[in-house]
């Protein structure tokens, strides 16, 4: 039975079935891909890699949401492009990053540019929930940490990491983002005098979690030191968390929606996503250890894990099937599993 590889390379626990790898490898391309990648250790640039993303493009999840597309780039109205949860042009793009599409198809071009022009805020590249009409993009009164990380991860993701108005993106999240956490006075001015729920005393957890997504999509070379600072700040941030605990009362989950996994987690988070983000930035911290054991009792008796959260009723499409065995949270909850008993060994 062979083991897991983590991304050093060094082998992991064993499987506890065979048959879960088999099943993570039989269905869609992308996840195929992505357990090939992250778990068994394959490089990407393999030829059977390379044939998984271009099936991926044509089979499963991401062919149904591009048929969805309109013509102007946008999935359903133009201005709903947020607020149309979760079938709008922010959503429906986070998916097809999530899967790992090809950015640059003409279609995901054409959704990149659209969401470009009328979410990003751009006098200072951060992105807004409404559109400017006088500015053509988003209004800096709507800007959010969540939704900027969002869509900073999506378009990394898709390989957009050269275009400067991403480069500005990022250059707001190491400028703007808090790690309040309830112990001095709010912040004040722009845009902090915006939203209390994201940057009050206590900075809203979702715009962390979704700002550290986007700047892990960075690879270390393209990391400035204001990158890595606040990746150190951010990841300290949930550590003293414990993850998904309260920080002023670790006997307390922070939400009780972070203990059930899902996948796509949109705006949301969880544990699991959480200790997914800490554990490919190379972090192996005791704070991580009752966080991983709940990743660890979630397990069932086939070896799988359920998807105990989802939106699916409101997608493009249908994203698995709710309580029932999760290709994509079994893949990262055996990912984060692996590399703490290849940190045991």
């Amino acid at each position: 039975m062979p083991g897991f590889l983590t991304r050093s390379g060094h082998v992991g626990a064993s499987l506890k079935r065979m048959d879960v790898v088999d099943w993570l490898l039989d269905g869609e391309p992308a996840v195929e891909l992505a357990t090939r990648v992250r778990l068994l250790g394959e490089d990407a640039a393999s030829p059977l890699c390379v044939d998984l993303r271009r099936r991926l493009m044509v089979e499963g999840t991401v062919p149904a949401i591009l048929a969805a597309q309109g013509p102007d780039g946008h999935w359903g109205e133009r201005d709903r492009f947020y607020t149309a949860k979760y079938t709008g042009t922010v959503w429906s793009l986070l998916i097809l990053a999530e899967f790992g599409a090809d950015g640059s198809d003409p279609r995901i071009r054409a959704a990149i540019e659209a969401i470009l022009a009328d979410s990003r805020h751009p006098a200072s590249g951060a992105f807004g929930m409404s559109r400017s009409r006088r500015d053509g993009g988003g209004t800096g009164a709507s800007v959010i940490p969540c939704l900027t990380g969002n869509m900073a991860f999506a378009l990394l993701r898709l390989g957009q990491a050269e275009d400067p108005r991403v480069r500005a993106t990022i250059d707001w999240i190491t400028t703007y983002l808090r790690f309040d956490d309830g112990d001095g006075p709010a912040p004040t001015g722009w845009p902090y005098d915006t939203y209390e729920m994201c940057w009050g005393r206590h900075t809203c957890s979702m715009g962390i979690v979704k700002a550290l997504k986007a700047l892990a999509e960075l690879p270390e070379p393209r990391r400035t030191p204001a990158v890595r600072d606040t990746i150190a700040s951010a990841a300290e941030w949930l550590l003293v968390h414990h993850v998904h605990k309260r920080s002023h009362d670790l006997a307390k989950v922070s939400k009780p929606g972070w203990t059930k996994f899902g996948f796509p987690r949109m705006y949301q988070t969880d544990a699991l996503e959480i200790l997914l983000l800490l554990t490919r930035l190379g972090y192996a911290d005791e704070r991580m250890d009752e966080a991983l054991d709940l990743v660890a009792a979630k397990r069932d008796d086939s070896g799988r894990w359920l998807l105990e959260d989802t939106f699916n009723d409101r997608f493009v499409t249908a994203v698995e099937t709710r309580r029932e065995p999760s290709r994509w949270v079994t893949l990262h909850a055996l990912e984060v599993l692996a590399a703490r008993s290849a940190r045991a060994c």
